[in-house]
Order: structure tokens, then sequence, then C-alpha cells
């Protein structure tokens, strides 16, 4: 019975534990305006090697404070435990502008 609370307490903090995967960058004074947009980045062999190209210069388009968040967001998680198997994983870029 243990062992099964255990498991069940280490399953519950690795699934509350996921939104901590994020990376903020505060370009010039930050996001003004509050537009987002976002892309899907995809890896393969377990996130060594990129598929796409996110570039978020284009995203920002031209602006010169914008703010740059790369997670792995819940639907990430979602769709990884579908796509790992094969070694190919995703996470959510987003430029605000």
């Amino acid at each position: 019975m243990k062992k099964t609370v255990s498991l069940a307490v280490l399953v519950a903090m690795v699934m509350v534990m996921t939104g901590c995967c994020m990376h903020t960058h505060v370009i010039g004074d930050g996001a003004q305006r509050g537009v987002m947009e976002q892309q899907r980045q995809w890896y393969v062999l377990w996130g060594l090697v990129p598929i796409n190209d996110v570039d978020t210069e284009v995203m920002a388009a031209g602006e010169v404070d914008y703010t740059i968040k790369t997670e792995q967001s819940a639907l990430d998680v979602i769709i990884n435990i579908f796509t790992g198997w094969v070694t190919v994983y995703s996470r959510t870029v987003t430029v605000t502008k």
C-alpha cells in the first residue's frame, strides 16, 4: 500500500512540475501591447536535433520591445506522451509584443 501511495505522489509531483520548464527573455523594455504570437518547435532524438525553425525576430515583426517565452506547456506534455516513444518532442515559443 505504501508503495502505491508513494508512486501516486511521485506521478502527481512530476505532472505539477512540468510548468516549471520555462525560459523568459526580455528584449528592450519587454512586452508593451500584450499582442501574442505562438509557434510550436519540434525536436527529435530527445530534444537534440530541431526539426523546424522558429524565428522569434520574424514573430516579433520588427518590434523593438518584446518578450520571448519558451515553455513545455500542458498541451506539449500531452503531445509528448504520444510522440515521445519515437523520440519526437515539442515545446511552445510565445512572443509577446
